[in-house]
């Protein structure tokens, strides 16, 4: 991919970010999670692309993070945000029932809320 699709990649994000608040807004939380998920992930493909990385093909934020050397909140928030990349998808992610028994507004909440924050900071050093 070339270094152009990079302002495609973030543009994704922040439309993500803006679905995934209305998500939780609708109290869809684990969608909520799983949503916040892509938007990280999303921007980091984006920082990726805007280094001219071509070889990221993980969907792990921690993983994408470190290929980038990033040691910072924005790999402290893949820890958290990566746990709801399958667990709030699918059922088998459970001991028994579904995501939406388990999983949290506050968890939800905080997930947007490290999302927005993994935007911004990548958002300040593509500038």
């Amino acid at each position: 991919m070339s270094k152009s699709r990079y302002k495609d990649w973030l543009l994704q994000a922040e439309e993500d970010l803006k679905w995934g608040k209305d998500t939780l807004n609708r109290n869809y939380f684990p969608q909520a999670c799983f949503i916040a998920q892509q938007t990280a992930e999303k921007t980091l493909k984006a920082l990726a692309f805007y280094k001219e990385y071509t070889n990221i093909k993980s969907h792990s934020i921690v993983k994408i993070s470190k290929a980038l050397d990033i040691n910072d909140e924005i790999l402290t928030a893949g820890k958290k945000l990566d746990q709801y990349y399958i667990s709030t998808r699918y059922p088998d992610a459970m001991p028994e029932g579904i995501p939406s028994e388990y999983i949290t507004k506050e968890q939800a909440e905080e997930a947007i809320n490290l999302a927005e924050l993994v935007l911004n900071k990548i958002k300040a050093m593509i500038k």
